[in-house]
This record gives C-alpha cells, sequence and structure tokens, in this order.
C-alpha cells in the first residue's frame, strides 16, 4: 500500500503532526511519501522576475497558493497513492481535490483545528472522500457532510522527539504557543513574582508585559524540537485553551479533547497544571490539577516549585496516562475506518 502524507504548510506543531502520521503509517508496512507543501509555498511566494526592467513578485498571493498546491497531482500522478491524507488543508482548493479523488480511491482531510475552525473545516470536509478529526465535540456534522467515515483520533506523541532525558535547565516555568489576546488576557493577569519564567512561541502581537518572558524574536516562533528541550528542561509549566473560534474573539471554543501540548509535555516529563476539559479529567484527573483563574495558576505553579517530589510523582503518573497515544495506533484506526 503506498500513501503520500500532505504537509499543511505552517512548519510548526502541526508540521509535527504530518511528520508523525507519516511515521504512523510507516511503522505498519505503509509505502509512504510525504508532499513538502512548506517549501513550495515558499518558493512561489518568494519568486521575483523582471517586468519591463523592474524586479516584482512573480506570482500574487492566491496565484502562488494555488502553483504550490497544484504540484500534488504531479505526484499522485508520478507514484499512484492509495491514500492522499491531507494534512490541515489550509491551501487545498476544490478543484484540485476534486481531480484528486477522480482518480484517487481515497483522499483524506485530517483536520488539526477541531473545534475552533470546525466551521471552515466543515465547509472543507465535504470535499473528500473521508475526514479525520483531533476533537470529536462535531463528530456528528463532520459525518453529514462527508461522502465517508468521519473519526477523532486524538493528539499524540512522537517517541523520537518526546520522551524523557536529562537536559540543560532552562527556567522554573515554561509556556510556549501562541499568544492569542484571550491568553493574553489570562496571563497578564497572573502573579509571575519569585518564578523563573520563560515563554515561547508567537507572541509578535502580545503586550509589552508579557514580552519580558519571551525568550526570543518575537516575530519567530519556536522548533518543534526546541519545544520539546526546554519541556525537558523545566519544572512546570501549563495548558491555556484560546477562546478564539473561527476567527473571532469569543468564549465558545471549548472542546472535548484535550490538547496536543498536554500528551508532549506528559511524555517530555514536565509537570503541568492545566484547565478542564472532559478528556484532560478523565486521563489526568486524579494526577494534575486544574484551574480557572489566574490566581490559581500561580498559586499551583508555585506549589510545584516548592514540592519537587510530590510533583515528580505526578510526572511519572501522567507519562504512563499518556503512553497508548501514539501515532501507529492513530494510522491503523484510519486504515481500518477506509477499509484497508
Amino acid at each position: 500500500m503506498r500513501a503520500l502524507v500532505v504537509n499543511p504548510g505552517p512548519n510548526f506543531s502541526v508540521a509535527d503532526v504530518a511528520r508523525g502520521w507519516a511515521k504512523g503509517l510507516a511503522s505498519l508496512g505503509v509505502d509512504v511519501r510525504t508532499f513538502e507543501l512548506d517549501k513550495l509555498l515558499d518558493y512561489f511566494s518568494y519568486a521575483y522576475t523582471d517586468r519591463n526592467g523592474e524586479i516584482v513578485k512573480a506570482h500574487e498571493e492566491t496565484e502562488a497558493i494555488q502553483l504550490a498546491a497544484g504540484q500534488i497531482k504531479a505526484a499522485c500522478y508520478d507514484w499512484w497513492p492509495d491514500l492522499v491524507l491531507v494534512v490541515s488543508g489550509f491551501f487545498m482548493y476544490p478543484q484540485l481535490v476534486e481531480i484528486m479523488r477522480a482518480r484517487h480511491r481515497h483522499v483524506v482531510l485530517l483536520c488539526t483545528e477541531s473545534p475552533y475552525e470546525d466551521e471552515a473545516q466543515l465547509q472543507k470536509a465535504a470535499w473528500y472522500d473521508a475526514v479525520v478529526l483531533n476533537d470529536p465535540t462535531n463528530l456528528d456534522a463532520f459525518s453529514e457532510v462527508c461522502d465517508g467515515p468521519a473519526l477523532y483520533a486524538p493528539h499524540a506523541y512522537d517517541p523520537e522527539l518526546h520522551y524523557r532525558a536529562p537536559a540543560p535547565r532552562h527556567a522554573d516555568v515554561s509556556w510556549i504557543g501562541t499568544c492569542y489576546p484571550s491568553r493574553a488576557a489570562f496571563l497578564e493577569q497572573v502573579d509571575w513574582s519569585g518564578l523563573d519564567v520563560s515563554f515561547g512561541g508567537n507572541f509578535k502581537d502580545a503586550p509589552e508585559s508579557l514580552l519580558q518572558f519571551v525568550g526570543h524574536d518575537p516575530e519567530d516562533c519556536v522548533d518543534n524540537d526546541v519545544t520539546a528541550e526546554v519541556y525537558r528542561g523545566s519544572l512546570a509549566s501549563f495548558n491555556l485553551y484560546r477562546a478564539e473560534t473561527n476567527g473571532q474573539l469569543a468564549d465558545s471554543a471549548d472542546g472535548w479533547a484535550m490538547g496536543p501540548r498536554e500528551v508532549e509535555m506528559a511524555r517530555c516529563g514536565l509537570w503541568f497544571a492545566r484547565q478542564s476539559r472532559p478528556e484532560s479529567d478523565e486521563v489526568f484527573g486524579d494526577i494534575l490539577p486544574t484551574f480557572t483563574t489566574p490566581q490559581e495558576l500561580g498559586d499551583q505553579l508555585r506549589w510545584a516549585i516548592a514540592n519537587p517530589d510530590r510533583r515528580m510523582m505526578a510526572v511519572e503518573r501522567a507519562w504512563a496516562a499518556v503512553e497508548s497515544r501514539t501515532f501507529p495506533n492513530n494510522a491503523r484506526s484510519l486504515l481500518q475506518a477506509i477499509g484497508f
């Protein structure tokens, strides 16, 4: 069996998902190739040409996207995969998917933004043979619009990246993610005094009060391998869900599934406080504490730093609690759902 995994384009957390699925499929004996959409997007987006003596961009944004994504047709024609797994599908367009489906039996969309962007993802799901969700909150709605199966696959870890090991000390408390306005408003209210704090990720629009904790250029992000090393070199962290949904600031983005960072932090041996969600409560309910207010988060982080023995007992249990959340298990579920 052959599978083509189409990378999402952005080269951070969602790229981690694409690599994980490619490894998971390969571990099951599938012949896997990846389509490096990110490199083609860069090529077409930053290509320049001479027009009447003036050096200008060769392609407008929409044209660059279509030229980059359109190369997937050539990859499919050259190799003829049995399965095309499109991760995120940020830059796919309906005519492209229609052509692929006419020539390939299984073209599957892996939605990585549920439940936050389900409104847009539902529209895309109708183009595909099957869909995989990272949160099952709206699974029934996806089942109605999709021609084939819709299934939930939990967030997973990559054992080559997420593992426990001694690491250089980074900080007491580390947090890496996108500083959405809802997160910024919460983090500004936390009392960080007495804690060695390090933030990382997309902080380009963060308020000045938080930038003092950012350990890199706010215009940059943090590579996934560096994120894992930061986790191993820190004592504590936290998981803070965003409230933004479908491009708007709202308080309606509550989901069921735990976030990917929870799984990754647990497997890297990092203690963390968390906001309550049903799946997270099922897995970590009697292991790791929940917080609802900025004051609670600050108090819990101080408790963790002050109680290393009890913190490490929780780390051991959290590490074991997500041991089965692997990409091979997710890949196996997908293959079974689509009849392989």
